[in-house]
């Protein structure tokens, strides 16, 4: 292999976490791959990867010349891409991972819309609701829900994703209404998370928040699990709009306390800090921007 091409098949392996993985991709041997690095460990005088039988990861040195090849590869590619006008036509595989019930409602259908209009483009799609680190496994983008800490990765925001209190009707005419943060508390409440133990909502007021005590009568790490049980008359829960905006709209749920919604959340593409941005990821991300805007159609249920 060339300097160029022993940089991306170390970039692979760094991705990927596994000689035989970044061979598949690149379409060559594993002995090819290892040779590569080898010859580049050797050319620059230091290791750049620990061999374990497990995984292979980065040495310091190795993680700071990784980011300097995926920031040339991705540059390359850029240039590749303009000179022969692949801007509008993508090729090669882009790597996406999203949440659940998201990717399973917008997430993938706006990808096959996507996928319709380049065509030569193949595209692996994974949904989890964990929190992952797309550098670390290999994916281009990853699409997350969560009010953002500080992060070595970028976000752009694809859209707002509003929260609300919704119960079934038929739960409200045999326990009440609530209407105030206080009254939560004497209601089942349905949380999203991993234990029945009290629990606490973060609502807003007049632009302040206020943190509420509720007690749990079912939680799950799922929101259609919650939605499900809401619908089934079981109590008052907190879910995306994306998810209950229908079923609110139909008459199966309704809004509960509007003038405490919970705390907005965002809708994120995170990806790698490299400078070039490979032209797949940055066109699948304004699909997505323009795709969901600012007032997605999952809030239009007033």
């Amino acid at each position: 292999m060339d300097r160029f091409e022993a940089m991306n098949a170390f970039a692979k392996v760094v991705a990927l976490g596994s000689y035989a993985e970044a061979a598949r991709e690149l379409g060559v041997t594993r002995s090819a791959v290892s040779k590569a690095v080898m010859e580049l460990e050797q050319l620059l005088g230091a290791r750049l990867l620990d061999r374990t039988t497990r995984r292979v990861s980065p040495t310091e040195a190795g993680r700071a010349y990784y980011e300097r090849c995926v920031d040339i590869v991705a540059s390359v590619e850029e240039a590749e891409l303009q000179v022969s006008r692949l801007h509008d036509e993508p090729k090669g595989v882009l790597k996406i991972n999203g949440p659940m019930s998201f990717g399973a409602l917008y997430l993938g259908p706006a990808i096959a819309d996507f996928m319709a209009a380049y065509a030569d483009l193949r595209v692996e799609l994974t949904l989890n609701d964990r929190f992952i680190d797309p550098i670390e496994e290999g994916f281009d983008v990853t699409v997350r829900i969560a009010a953002l800490a500080d992060s070595s990765l970028i976000a752009r925001k694809l859209a707002p994703a509003r929260r609300v209190l919704v119960a079934a009707p038929d739960y409200l005419a045999r326990h009440g209404e609530p209407r105030q943060p206080e009254d939560l508390v004497h209601h089942r409440c349905l949380n999203f998370g991993h234990t029945s133990t009290l629990q606490r909502w973060q609502l807003t007021h007049d632009g302040k928040g206020i943190s509420v005590p509720i007690a749990s009568a079912l939680c799950s790490n799922n929101g259609d699990v919650l939605k499900a049980a809401a619908l089934k008359g079981q109590g008052v829960t907190e879910l995306p709009t994306f998810l209950v905006g229908p079923d609110v709209k139909a008459g199966q749920l309704r809004v509960v306390m509007p003038d405490y919604p919970p705390t907005e959340l965002g809708i994120y593409a995170l990806y790698a800090p490299n400078r070039f941005l490979a032209a797949k990821t940055r066109l699948l991300i304004d699909f997505l921007v323009d795709r969901f805007g600012t007032r997605p159609a999952w809030d239009d249920f007033a």
